[in-house]
């Protein structure tokens, strides 16, 4: 008895330095005002609120590409104006995955090397700055992470019922979430049985099946967020990128992203950990954290998923994040290593140690990659965003509404703190519909805003001499921004 509570303290505070360690790095990037650098943590920002504040709230708010989970979690906390304002509604259901994955990892790790190798991988883990940058701004990276680390201890604990919950939560959260399905399956299917496997199956399936099923009911075909006009394929097109079509090239470019994540003399300890697992044979952990990269590498080389990074052509920055994909495979790797001289202290500090060598000998968010990509390729997003909205903050009189496109535009009535209810935008349905196709019968509101020659643009151009131009944002390398307002509008 007394060693079960020993145990469960331990995790207690595991999860009391993860929760720490969660708050103060969400705390840092608020204070430096970076939580909404990329354009991917506003969007998801966004279609959070707009779940409980749009002119037509609901489910299909959740849109087509991105999976609905994480936007769901975050939702409670984004229909508070200042919550969604400050962008902190994401750090709070981030900062819980992330706490969640932490104790995962643990409880997993422990299981298969003993406690200070599983203290190692936690560490490994939480003190990567990337993670924690991930981990404290809206994106379906920290979500994921614990969902995957989910799947990692109950398969690791024997399971079935637990792994498929959170195989259900991994495939509500990202697409690789699907591409672990029957690869768990199999592996209860050769542990346990027919029955088993099948159980998972079904329980594990109900998160694709539905997504299949909301995209095929509310935009027409079951394949949207795969080959729709918003989906990954569209946007990328054929347009060639280093690695695709090319295995040699897509490897080089996805393990660079690695290293530059993970930390480039740490990621050659970690392999050698995972040589160390095999041979203490350890081989579904390696092999199940494996999964996740691969997935990456092969759509990299498959399925028009280009990533850039700075020390290779193009030399620029482009989903680098898709490199925290390696971080659980590393923090196992560490492990294995730790568990080589599993009762010393130095042997775990000296691993954690060189983790975080790196960053300390570079202290500052320049040398985390994901920060710095969020920070180099939002620079336009960001000035024309502030502008607009200072702009448009407290113009609206009681009853004004505006006429305006989605997407990164949002941002700008989120700086206002304006609700999205008073704003129609193409995700608005039928209403939408009607007032670009009739605009001198429907169209109602007051003020309108587009980028230039976009599609609300073009509709105020037709509108006539009904919209005067009343604010034109300029900002070096984005399109014109235009803040339109008309005194007469349809009673």
């Amino acid at each position: 008895m007394h060693g079960v509570l020993a145990r469960h303290r331990r995790l207690v505070i595991v999860i009391a330095l993860a929760a720490l360690t969660s708050t103060l790095s969400s705390l840092y990037f608020y204070r430096i005002g970076s939580l909404l650098y990329f354009g991917d943590a506003e969007a998801h920002l966004n279609i959070a609120r707009r779940l409980v504040d749009s002119t037509t709230p609901g489910v299909d708010q959740l849109g087509s590409p991105w999976l609905p989970l994480p936007h769901i979690l975050m939702a409670p906390w984004a229909s508070s104006m200042f919550l969604w304002r400050t962008g902190i509604a994401g750090c709070i259901s981030g900062g819980i995955c992330f706490v969640a994955a932490c104790a995962f990892l643990y409880a997993a790790v422990r299981r298969l090397f003993g406690e200070s190798p599983a203290c190692v991988a936690v560490a490994v883990l939480a003190l990567n700055p990337n993670t924690l940058y991930l981990q404290s701004i809206p994106m379906t990276e920290p979500v994921f992470l614990a969902a995957l680390l989910g799947v990692f201890y109950f398969t690791v604990s024997g399971s079935v019922v637990g792994a498929g919950i959170m195989a259900l939560a991994a495939s509500l959260t990202r697409y690789e979430g699907w591409f672990l399905l029957p690869f768990v399956a199999l592996y209860f299917l050769r542990k346990r049985g027919w029955l088993p496997a099948v159980g998972f199956s079904l329980l594990a399936a109900a998160g694709p099946l539905w997504w299949l099923a909301y995209n095929g009911w509310y935009f027409g075909n079951a394949l949207d967020f795969y080959n729709g006009p918003y989906s990954a394929q569209a946007i990328q097109g054929a347009a060639w990128y280093p690695g695709r079509g090319q295995w040699s090239t897509s490897f080089e470019y996805y393990f660079t992203t690695v290293r530059l994540v993970v930390g480039r003399p740490f990621v050659w300890i970690c392999g050698i950990g995972l040589v160390v697992a095999f041979f203490k044979r350890v081989y579904w952990p390696v092999f199940f954290l494996a999964l996740p990269p691969f997935f990456y590498l092969w759509s990299m080389h498959s399925a028009s998923t280009p990533i850039h990074v700075p020390v290779l052509w193009p030399f620029s920055y482009y989903n680098t994040r898709y490199g925290l994909a390696a971080m659980p495979l590393a923090a196992l790797g560490a492990a294995a290593v730790a568990s080589l001289s599993p009762r010393s202290t130095l042997v775990a500090a000296s691993l954690v140690v060189i983790a975080v060598a790196g960053w300390l000998w570079k202290p500052g968010p320049e040398t985390w990659i994901t920060w710095k990509e969020s920070q180099v390729n939002s620079v336009a997003r960001r000035a024309w965003t502030q502008q607009a909205g200072e702009f448009l903050r407290g113009r609206l009189s009681p009853g004004d509404r505006v006429f305006s496109g989605f997407s990164d535009i949002t941002g700008i009535y989120r700086v206002a703190e304006i609700p999205l209810a008073r704003t129609l935008t193409p995700n608005n349905g039928v209403a939408w519909a009607m007032a670009t196709s009739r605009l001198d019968l429907f169209l109602w509101e007051r003020w309108a805003v587009a980028q230039t020659d976009e599609e609300v643009d073009r509709a105020v151009t037709r509108a006539g001499s009904k919209f005067e131009l009343v604010r034109k944002v300029k900002v070096q390398g984005a399109p014109d921004l235009n803040i339109y307002y008309r005194q007469e509008v349809p009673k």
